[in-house]
C-alpha cells in the first residue's frame, strides 16, 4: 500500500479538494491554509484514517500539530497504522 498516496485520496475524498492533494508535498500546510479543513473535516478526517487504516485514534492522540502540514498527517497515519516507511 502506497501510504501517501493513500492520504491524498483520503483528503481530496473527504474535503472534496477536487484533485488538489495530489500536488501536496511533505511540507504543504493544511490547518489554517486548507480552507476545507474546518473543525468539523477535521472529525470526518479522523473517523476516515480509522476506517481505511483500521485503526482506533484516541482522542488524546489528537492536536493542531497532527493536521499542520501534510507530512504531520502523513506521519500520524503511518504511526498509526504501525508502518515506518513507504
Amino acid at each position: 500500500m502506497n501510504f501517501r498516496r493513500e492520504v491524498k485520496m483520503m483528503l481530496d475524498d473527504v474535503l472534496h479538494l477536487e484533485g488538489r492533494a495530489a500536488a501536496y508535498d511533505d511540507v504543504t500546510p493544511l490547518l489554517g491554509s486548507v480552507p476545507e479543513l474546518d473543525s468539523m473535516a477535521v472529525i470526518a478526517l479522523i473517523a476516515a484514517i480509522e476506517e481505511r487504516f483500521q485503526c482506533t485514534v484516541e482522542d488524546d492522540e489528537i492536536d493542531g500539530a497532527v493536521f499542520a502540514t501534510f507530512g504531520s498527517l502523513l506521519s500520524f497515519v503511518r504511526g498509526k497504522a504501525g508502518v515506518l516507511e513507504t
